[in-house]
């Protein structure tokens, strides 16, 4: 009878309780790791790839795009997916899939090759992304406990993002452009049979047939914006078809999947979510977030590689003070966040963000290593506690039973926001670039069309011209690169500060409720039901139990704990914890 009863506590003590879910937390991490990395490696990696497969411009456009493209546009599906049939079974499935795709564009000799081993580490990263951060909020019932999570989880895409230029920088050199694949074989080896023994498995509300339909309609909507988006930040003019007729076509989509949500009786997306202002206030500063930091990033790496002379690998290291201020900024958000609550966190992070950027408009034609590295110091840290405090409040305004779809909506916007910050700050710097370019005496009015196409396109034509005109276009276009810099960095200024008037919305302080859905809760057929009632409940009999005085030993063992509600005051409030 005890053997019996001491059985099914195994699994959910694994899950949720004890130390495990820490190593839980790290298998997590490592896996957002590699496909944090996979987003960023291959940019240092382009010139050599070119000269080895020698790919079209298209194609070439294909093979670094293709990745974020398929990823953005199939993250709704796969989360909402892992809801229904376990989110360790789709994320497991994900890790196959990405290591085979690794394998295959290492091995690639042609430029489609490439191209379809992109795609399909594009769908191997949407199956991972949204359920480690699913998997996250299930094995995490506890917020404060969560919250030094996600900031373990939050640190962890940082470094991933900027290791990538460093060590593919370094593998470029020392053996061949398919080496930055090939590193995530091993990787995936080992991390997939240690997700199948560690990861619990975990399942949203699974009321209803899965709305294939509404799935493919939200994949196409986001794969048309983001295009449109990516079009524009590549200089396609706005309204021309190639980006206006995917724009267009995917918001019609898009529009359509939300109507067809509310629709039905048990929608893949609960909409009713966006009606909650901390839930929408936070995936709102994190499109902004991401479009600050991502168009800054590209600009920031032309300015130190073009206007500085320096190379990929010492690119790289330049941005290490961004990572390492990410990490503290990550490590630190727990306790952060409990003090001084999501609003002043979100709020006082953009600031900081938008100080920093300010500061890096004394960057010039020379360089000034200790205030670039003061400043991707800030950057890092402001931005880092942006995206760590906007993560956290979204996930924790999500029920258990939707965190697949919660992850994937955080994570499009991620996706959208750094495909929008490419297109808008990239917009902003040509239109700030262009002019400076213009009646250089000495130069072709048609050299001078050219050049004013990018730094990289005006050195190549200055070094076909020579002499002294082929001198004072490289010198200007030098200057109208800072130049337009400055502009754009004051832009993005602007963009954070609207971003901490947003913040605004955000609850005041952090409220800890003890979440009545344990880890494993979603998978028993009377989770559905406990999941549609109140998460609050008063003190004294819990509801239920009675049925656990009848039950066996081991289910009385654990009561259920009545949901009460915390809330934790920033420091200096005067007040004191609420019961």
């Amino acid at each position: 009878m005890s053997r019996t009863n001491t059985a099914p506590a195994r699994p959910r003590a694994a899950a949720g309780g004890g130390a495990n879910r820490w190593v839980v937390l790290v298998v997590l991490c490592v896996s957002l790791l590699l496909v944090a990395l996979d987003a960023t490696i291959l940019h240092v990696a382009v010139p050599s790839l070119t000269e080895d497969l020698r790919p079209g411009s298209t194609e070439l456009l294909w093979i670094v795009d293709a990745y974020p493209l398929i990823c953005a546009s199939l993250l709704i599906l796969f989360g909402t997916l892992g809801d229904r049939v376990g989110r360790r079974r789709v994320l497991l499935l994900g890790y196959a899939l990405f290591g085979a795709a690794s394998a295959v564009a290492a091995l690639a000799t042609e430029p489609s090759v490439l191209i379809a081993a992109r795609a399909l580490l594009g769908v191997g990263g949407a199956m991972i992304m949204p359920a480690t951060l699913s998997i996250l909020r299930a094995v995490f019932p506890d917020r404060r406990e969560r919250a030094t999570a996600i900031g373990i989880w939050t640190a962890v895409a940082a470094i991933g993002a900027a290791t990538g230029p460093v060590l593919g920088g370094f593998l470029v050199e020392h053996y061949w452009w398919g080496s930055v694949f090939l590193i995530n074989i091993p990787l995936m080896a080992l991390i997939l049979p240690l997700g199948r023994r560690l990861l619990p498995e975990s399942r949203g509300a699974a009321d209803g047939p899965w709305d294939v339909l509404g799935a493919l309609m939200a994949a196409a909507g986001v794969l048309g914006c983001v295009l449109g988006v990516k079009r524009a930040g590549a200089g396609d003019p706005l309204l021309a078809l190639p980006t206006a007729g995917p724009l267009l076509l995917g918001a019609a989509l898009l529009v359509l999947f939300v109507r067809r949500q509310k629709r039905r009786p048990h929608p893949l997306i609960d909409t009713g979510l966006f009606a909650r202002p901390a839930f929408t206030t936070s995936v709102g500063c994190i499109v902004l977030a991401m479009l600050a930091l991502v168009g800054l990033e590209l600009i920031a790496v032309q300015y130190l590689q073009l206007v500085l002379g320096l190379s990929p690998l010492e690119t790289g290291l330049r941005l290490l003070p961004l990572t390492f201020a990410a990490m503290a900024a990550g490590a630190t958000g727990s306790y952060t966040l409990r003090r001084i609550g999501p609003r002043r966190m979100v709020g006082w992070g953009f600031v900081l963000t938008a100080g920093a950027v300010l500061l890096l408009v004394l960057m010039g034609e020379h360089d000034r290593p200790l205030l670039l590295t003061v400043g991707f110091v800030l950057l890092g840290f402001g931005l880092q506690t942006t995206l760590f405090s906007a993560y956290e409040s979204m996930l924790s305004e999500a029920p258990p039973r939707s965190a697949g779809g919660a992850a994937a909506i955080g994570e499009t916007s991620y996706q959208l926001g750094a495909g929008m910050g490419i297109a808008l700050l990239g917009s902003v710097m040509n239109a700030a670039y262009a002019p400076g370019l213009g009646g250089i005496p000495g130069v072709p009015e048609e050299a001078s069309r050219a050049a004013a196409n990018s730094l990289g396109e005006a050195y190549k034509v200055a070094d076909q011209l020579g002499g002294a005109a082929g001198g004072a276009l490289h010198q200007a276009a030098r200057q109208s690169f800072v130049n337009g810099l400055h502009v754009t960095l004051c832009v993005s200024a602007a963009l954070l500060l609207a971003g901490a008037l947003m913040a605004l919305r955000l609850p005041r302080v952090m409220e800890c409720p003890v979440d009545p859905e344990g880890p494993e809760e979603a998978e028993r057929p009377e989770a559905a039901v406990e999941a549609g009632g109140a998460r609050t409940v008063p003190d004294g009999p819990v509801p239920g139990a009675e049925r656990a005085g009848k039950a066996g030993p081991s289910e009385a063992a654990e009561p259920r704990v009545p949901a009460t509600r915390e809330a934790i005051e920033p420091a200096g409030s005067g007040r004191r914890p609420a019961h």
